[in-house]
């Protein structure tokens, strides 16, 4: 064999290189020049291949076959023409297996030599290793994916594992009583349900009880009545009970707070939204709040008082009232606190608590919190089904009979701010001017305390009255009722106030002997002791100076002035412990009720037995007084006193504009001079429509034409229409216990407009009242429920369920509607 030098090698492999290139050059010059797009055909026969150079795992020598005719190389680059075919190859994800791939490769070195060979071995083992790393990245990115969704799946089952348990035990903490109680025992959160599973009221109870889970109650702390009882730590102790009722629609459920320990205070709070329903009820708040939902105070004691300065005014009940048919109760036995919307808004919070005052007399050892709630259908269901029936029960004859003159006849308050001004002779001229003016009825003499020297002397002064059992006669046979004004309270200059001390008949300092009475002041008094009328020996002697007193002037009934609970003594102490202050006037009206005509009182707890109308609060002779009659009329009616009587018209003092003083109250007010005539003129068309007429000043005093004609107008209008629809639904109030004046929402408790009126007012279901009570003002916005109503100033009929827009209203008329029919037609 012929020997080659290194310079044969290189011009042997460069020969070889440009034929390769000339032939591929040759291949893609006929592909460019074509003029169609050539789909290359595959070989079938071993005929048609181009030898191809196989590479064998057991030897590395060549093969060499005949060249076939070039073609293009549709798989292969020039470099890739020395390498062995690839066993598989995915293109466009269509797996080619190596002799498919090699079938369109065309391959033109056969005779490399050995040096070619290394090069091309290793080419060989790279190339073969790149579908093997294209499978592995499939398999990666399929690894990935499915390690992704499996994670995610995880996690979703991990979530809705954790969620059903936390569900789970929710319903386990939220246990459902009675059908419509769901108590979430953790949270003490509150839910009573409608029969649709809608809620009608939520709350939390418990508040700033920082302990979470509660324990079944102890069997030795069980009631026998069936209630389901629970313990916080031995803190407090929460009953539950289902309560029976009158009405199968009305549910009422019990809660009963029992604190373990000193220093807790049991205190449930109520949401009041606006989402939740209007509140109305518990009684006249300082605010003049109606609904009772727009009030906001902090816990105050739930007791009488003056509204200029206390919380609450002359007349209060534990009774508070949900547009959405939800009722609560409070038991008469807690010591009752309550809030507005304070701190946390949209929060009405009922709270037990004593105090050194007003729940001082402690019933249990810690304080206690007591209610039912309640539920029906609508709020007028509700609110029919717990106020208090008949009222007829012990009434008598003169009883009724007083009822009707009242609502028929004017109460004729004597003008008198001091003793100086109150004389025999200034209510014989007073009973003269009334007679004088020829359209008012005669009617009812209320003649203040300063008949007495001293409050408490029960006893005319001689000096001032010298003969008015005569004068007394006199008016009786014009017609007139002569009523006094009496309190329980004996002045310390009194000469009875030696012989009430001495026969221990006054309330006693606390903790102290029986002898040492407890003093107060009220009114112009500065020092006054109070009668202690749960002790037996009081009683039948206060009845024997008012008899006396009824026998030898002739006096028809008594208007009985209790003060508020805040003119009780501080410390005091009564023989019969009482539960509150204000339960002085419950034990008072029991035990002379049936022994004395009363015709009005000034304060109470719980309705007072007819004839005795309470009385509304005093106002202040200003259109801002004018402004607070309607609101605290309806808020009385709401709570169930379904007999009211307002003050005098004009007011019923005068205070200055600057700041008040503090605890004015106590202090003697004096009877506003004569109102500004418009004023008055308003007062005196509101007044028209409501149960009572008093009065104080007398049209005739403007010496005005045009005030005396609206004056008799009015007469008139209240003799022909308003006194017959009064004894009407007068009637209906002893029977069912509903009041005579009533806010709208009691003509339809579904219409959303009625909820929140409080500058109209109803007489029953037979007439709407929409007064002016702004200065100047000529026109306002009247809403009628649905229904036809005659309108009372120009006899046309007006459709219901509407509002009428800048209805005029001249000075000398009044707006009210009168109810028709049905089936009345236009």
């Amino acid at each position: 064999m012929p020997t080659l030098t290194a310079e044969d090698l290189d011009a042997l492999h460069q020969s070889r290189i440009d034929e390769e290139e000339s032939s591929i050059m040759i291949v893609e010059e006929q592909s460019v020049c074509s003029d169609s797009t050539v789909t290359p055909q595959t070989p079938t026969s071993a005929i048609s291949l181009k030898p191809m150079l196989h590479y064998d795992d057991a030897s590395d020598e060549d093969e060499e076959e005949e060249p076939a005719k070039p073609t293009k190389n549709l798989f292969r680059s020039r470099r890739r023409g020395s390498i062995a075919p690839l066993p598989a190859l995915r293109l466009n994800d269509k797996e080619m297996m190596a002799n498919d791939f090699d079938t369109q490769s065309v391959l033109s070195n056969q005779n490399s030599i050995t040096s070619i060979n290394s090069l091309a071995s290793l080419l060989k083992e790279k190339m073969q290793n790149v579908p093997a790393m294209i499978r592995k990245k499939k398999r990666e990115t399929k690894d990935y994916k499915l390690r992704c969704f499996v994670g995610m799946l995880f996690l979703i089952i991990v979530f809705l594992v954790g969620y059903a348990y936390v569900m789970y035990n929710q319903k386990l903490l939220a246990k459902s009583y009675f059908e419509s109680v769901k108590l979430h025992k953790k949270t003490r959160g509150l839910r009573i349900l409608d029969p649709k599973g809608n809620d009608l009221l939520t709350g939390l109870l418990g508040i700033g009880m920082n302990i979470d889970k509660p324990y079944n109650c102890l069997v030795k702390d069980l009631r026998d009545d069936g209630s389901v009882c629970y313990e916080w730590n031995s803190k407090a102790r929460l009953y539950m009970n289902l309560e029976k009722t009158t009405s199968p629609e009305i549910k009422c459920y019990s809660f009963s707070w029992e604190t373990l320990v000193d220093g807790y205070y049991p205190t449930d709070c109520f949401d009041i939204g606006e989402d939740r329903g209007y509140w109305y009820g518990g009684g006249l708040t300082k605010g003049i709040d109606y609904p009772l939902g727009k009030a906001s105070f902090d816990f105050a004691p739930f007791v009488t008082g003056d509204i200029n300065i206390h919380q609450w005014g002359n007349a209060v009940k534990r009774y508070f009232l949900n547009s959405k048919g939800v009722a609560i109760k409070v038991d008469e036995r807690t010591p009752l606190y309550v809030s507005f919307n304070h701190g946390n808004k949209n929060r009405f919070c009922l709270q037990g608590r004593h105090d050194n005052f007003a729940f001082v007399n402690r019933l249990s050892k810690y304080p206690e919190l007591k209610y039912q709630i309640c539920t029906g259908p609508d709020m007028k269901s509700v609110h029919n089904n717990l106020t208090q029936k008949s009222l007829w029960d012990g009434l008598t004859e003169n009883d009724n009979t007083i009822i009707k003159s009242l609502l028929r006849e004017p109460v004729w308050q004597i003008p008198a701010s001091s003793q100086a001004e109150l004389t025999e002779t200034t209510i014989y001229n007073y009973t003269e001017n009334v007679i004088a003016s020829g359209y008012l009825r005669l009617g009812h003499v209320l003649i203040n305390e300063y008949w007495q020297k001293n409050i408490g002397d029960f006893q005319l002064d001689p000096e001032r009255f010298p003969t008015l059992a005569d004068t007394v006669k006199i008016l009786h046979r014009r017609g007139f009722r002569i009523s006094l004004s009496v309190q329980p309270f004996i002045s310390t200059e009194s000469s009875n106030f030696l012989e009430a001390v001495s026969e221990r008949l006054l309330i006693h300092e606390r903790e102290s002997e029986r002898s040492i009475p407890a003093l107060t002041r009220y009114k112009s008094l500065a020092s006054a002791g109070v009668l202690d009328i749960t002790n037996n020996e009081t009683v039948p002697w206060l009845r024997n100076q008012l008899a006396k007193l009824s026998e030898t002037i002739g006096i028809d009934s008594f208007y009985v002035d209790f003060g508020n609970a805040f003119n009780i003594p501080r410390y005091y102490q009564c023989s019969t412990t009482l539960k509150n202050p204000d339960q002085y006037k419950t034990f008072f009206m029991e035990r002379f009720e049936a022994n004395l005509n009363i015709f009005g009182v000034s304060s109470a707890i719980s309705v007072p037995r007819p004839p005795a109308f309470l009385s509304l609060p005093p106002v202040n002779s200003s259109w801002s007084g004018l402004q607070t009659i309607i609101p605290t009329v309806l808020s009385y009616g709401v709570i169930g006193y379904p007999f009211i009587m307002p003050g005098p018209v004009g007011g019923d003092f005068l205070l200055p504009t600057e700041k008040l003083p503090k605890m004015y109250s106590f202090y003697p007010l004096e009877f506003p001079p004569l109102p500004e005539q418009e004023l008055y003129i308003r007062w005196l068309q509101i007044a028209t429509f409501l149960p009572v007429l008093r009065f104080t000043h007398l049209p005739s005093e403007y010496r005005n034409d045009s005030v005396t004609e609206i004056a008799k107008e009015l007469a008139a209008i209240r003799q022909k229409t308003i006194v017959p629809m009064l004894e009407q639904y007068s009637s209906v109030a002893m029977d069912e216990g509903l009041p005579i004046i009533r806010p709208l929402w009691m003509m339809d408790a579904t219409d959303v407009n009625c909820l929140f009126i409080d500058d109209e007012f109803s007489i029953g279901d037979g007439m709407i009242v929409a007064p002016i009570l702004y200065r100047s003002d000529t026109s306002r916005e009247v809403y009628l429920p649905q229904g036809v109503w005659k309108d009372g100033i120009d006899g046309s009929l007006r459709k219901g369920n509407r509002w009428i827009h800048n209805y005029h209203v001249p000075q000398n008329k009044v707006a009210y509607f009168v109810k028709m029919p049905d089936n009345t037609r236009f």
